[in-house]
């Protein structure tokens, strides 16, 4: 890794908290962000978008800031937005890539156009047949909310008789409601840093949750799920993955640092992409720092590296 010097970063705001549906994971993350900078000498301070106006941002004097922020208003181009038009640089993906990755529908067309391996999928409204659509993709199928993570909003639905309620427990987030075809296999995430060529991946984790059943509740506030990592996977399926999980972060335009998250089907050995995580958790469960630790990073030099990699995304004329 690169020496930086925490003192040249100079004044740092740690955006957390905000306004989502995840704001208590992103309470959690950028409090160890905020604890990991401050440990390394940086001149960090907090910052909380949902309790504090953009007028208080901008008369902060930050230098830059590390967006910790996870869900609507913090990884879907709103705060990295505000941010260009007040001229301060920022950890992460811009404004379009955000955008582009918290829509979960629009990340797969993208992906689909880019010949990227993703299950197939509907996107269900208030007037869709939801019988038809189970029949085009089968049972179990994955119903979510194609704006929020952390699995809020998620349901496998394996009977036609709960086709409705899962729809209406993802409806309540948002307009229009994904159904995704379920692929039984293994789980797994893959962390990028870097963008455009640089780009590189992280060691792969393998997540193993109880009963498969990777949740809010087993993501954040258990320790009943297993963790692998480097997952284990021969070398020229892991170099496969990995290089998916870049191509999948360089469609949407991501730069920094992210994370794709990959199931591969057990019956052919495929891997399928699911989504991309344009401002990963930091938490004390979170994978990013999980992948970086196994190249001798630690969550210090992480949080440090990725500060380091704040600008404004703006193209200049």
């Amino acid at each position: 890794m690169t020496t930086i010097d925490p003192k040249a970063l100079g004044k740092v705001g740690v955006l957390f908290g905000g306004k989502s549906a995840e704001r208590e994971v992103s309470l959690m993350s950028g409090s160890g962000v905020l604890a990991a900078l401050q440990s390394q000498g940086v001149d960090a301070h907090a910052f909380d978008p949902g309790q504090q106006s953009l007028a208080e941002l901008a008369a902060a004097g930050f230098d830059r800031v590390f967006i910790a922020l996870h869900g609507r208003f913090g990884e879907d181009g709103t705060i990295q937005g505000a941010l260009e038009l007040l001229g301060i640089p920022y950890t992460g993906s811009g404004v379009m890539a955000c955008a582009v990755g918290m829509d979960k529908i629009t990340t797969k067309k993208l992906w689909q156009q880019q010949g990227l391996p993703t299950p197939d999928y509907a996107v269900l409204t208030p007037d869709s047949d939801l019988q038809a659509v189970a029949a085009t993709l089968g049972l179990p199928a994955i119903m979510k909310p194609p704006h929020e993570g952390s699995t809020i909003g998620i349901t496998k639905v394996e009977q036609l008789d709960a086709l409705q309620a899962a729809y209406e427990a993802a409806a309540r987030f948002d307009d229009e409601v994904l159904c995704e075809q379920f692929v039984s296999g293994r789980e797994f995430t893959v962390a990028v840093l870097g963008a455009g060529k640089d780009a590189r991946a992280l060691p792969i984790v393998e997540i193993r949750a109880p009963q498969g059943n990777y949740d809010y509740n087993n993501k954040y506030f258990t320790d009943d799920t297993q963790y692998l990592c480097p997952a284990p996977l021969d070398a020229a399926l892991t170099e496969r993955m990995q290089r998916y999980a870049v191509e999948a972060y360089r469609a949407v335009g991501c730069e920094g640092w992210g994370r794709v998250d990959v199931l591969l089907r057990e019956s052919d050995q495929q891997p399928f992409l699911l989504e991309v995580n344009t401002s990963p958790g930091m938490t004390g469960h979170s994978l990013v720092p999980m992948a970086a630790r196994a190249l001798g990073i630690s969550y210090e030099q992480l949080c440090l590296e990725i500060l380091a990699t704040a600008r404004l995304k703006t193209v200049k004329g």
